[in-house]
């Protein structure tokens, strides 16, 4: 059986831009979501945000707290409540492990991307991460703006 590319090509839906400026990012996961029909429909549409969702653990599973998926208007009276909980879906031994990280002090549980698989199947990429201070922030983009300035100056010696 070949490889799975990486580079296989995702619809992304939701994106969250500012996590990556505001947590240091320690690993990441992907999994599953259990979503109902018209939040399948809506997420479609591509109006979805995660920018102030989070992911807890509780009862031996793991949920997605606040994301924000907007009722799908032909779904009548069959709608789905926009910021409800949803479960996410991951083998027990992975949901342990990741209950055990979020207990870590400072540790918490951020979605980083919500995204439609080729064969369409909804996924979100859930990122363990510390929360960074105002230093950490300014010395990362120290850093970024370093390299930045580095490559254009590599570029103009030739």
């Amino acid at each position: 059986m070949a490889k799975k590319k990486d580079t296989e090509e995702r619809h992304v839906v939701a994106d969250n831009r500012k996590a990556r400026h505001a947590y240091a990012i320690d690993s990441t996961l992907e999994a599953g979501l259990m979503l109902m029909g018209s939040e399948v429909k809506a997420l479609r549409s591509g109006k979805a945000t995660i920018g102030e969702s989070y992911a807890q653990a509780k009862d031996g599973e793991i949920f997605l707290v606040n994301a924000y998926i907007p009722e799908y208007t032909m779904a009548n009276r069959f709608n789905h409540e926009p910021r409800r909980m949803r479960k996410v879906l991951v083998r027990k031994a992975e949901a342990r492990k990741l209950a055990q990280a979020i207990q870590r002090e400072g540790m918490t549980l951020i979605p980083l991307r919500l995204y439609f698989t080729p064969r369409g199947i909804a996924k979100v990429e859930l990122g363990i991460a510390k929360g960074k201070k105002l230093h950490d922030k300014r010395q990362t983009e120290k850093a970024r703006d370093w390299a930045r300035d580095k490559a254009r100056l590599l570029r103009s010696r030739g």
